[in-house]
């Protein structure tokens, strides 16, 4: 596999591999990252000496969502690629037929909180935060962290995180199911995540691939079915989209 700068691969042993992501400062997400993001899930998924897989972030912020810097400043293709690019690495991950755990350290907002809705196992550090802050941006959902939401989020969850913008304390996304384990530093984080990374990674590797698609081969269809009728010239941005991340940009 070919890393790049932004995503670091580091072998746990016992088949764990880590993926860091390392996109200075924040892990915004570009198209390129996300697409670079898509085919490494995807290698990933036919090595056969990966039996379960982690995900890290090597700042104090795990994902801060889209670059919306460089976002307003998209014209049409640049929206299409940034819809292409969150709709790529998503199913690639969601549809990853190996364990995912992510270790969750700080903030994980709008795009950057399906690194985790797409985990099948979810630790976070005390100092995390969770949010979907798209409405916020003026922008809607694409297709598959969509789909993603719905399958893996309860609708009161759905209607305080998607349509307020407002995020939640790692106590309050337990509550709600986005999290499973709550760690109190970043030694416990990166112990609890790598527990939980092993364990899933001694199961019988084709059993748990025939589960996950059972569970969520629905919703892979649906989106990958969507993908296929999406239209190229379709823009995402609306009027209030430029306007809106301009504010939130300060």
């Amino acid at each position: 596999m070919t890393e790049s700068d932004w995503l670091i691969r580091h072998e746990h042993g016992d088949g764990v591999v880590e993926i860091k992501l390392a996109r200075a400062p924040v892990n915004a997400l570009s198209s390129e990252f996300l697409m670079d993001f898509a085919r490494t899930i995807n290698e990933i998924r036919e090595d056969p000496t990966v039996r379960a897989l982690l995900l890290t972030s090597a700042f104090k912020v795990f994902s801060a969502g889209l670059d919306l810097k460089v976002a307003r400043d998209f014209d049409l293709a640049g929206q299409r690629a940034a819809v292409r690019g969150l709709n790529e690495a998503f199913l690639a991950l969601y549809a990853c037929p190996k364990p995912v755990v992510a270790a969750v350290n700080g903030a994980a907002i709008a795009g950057g909180l399906f690194f985790v809705l797409c985990s099948d196992v979810r630790v976070a550090q005390v100092k995390s935060k969770f949010g979907l802050a798209e409405v916020q941006a003026g922008v809607d959902f694409p297709i598959a962290p969509l789909e993603i939401a719905r399958a893996t989020l309860n609708p009161n969850i759905q209607r305080r995180l998607m349509m307020t913008g407002q995020t939640i304390g790692p106590i309050a996304a337990r509550n709600f199911n986005i999290v499973d384990i709550i760690a109190d530093d970043a030694e416990d984080l990166l112990g609890y995540a790598l527990k939980e990374a092993r364990a899933l990674a001694e199961l019988p590797s084709e059993t748990y691939a025939a589960i996950k698609q059972q569970l969520r081969g629905e919703t892979i269809a649906k989106i990958r079915t969507a993908m296929e009728a999406e239209a190229e010239d379709q823009p995402w941005f609306t009027a209030e989209t430029v306007p809106a991340m301009t504010k939130i940009i300060g």
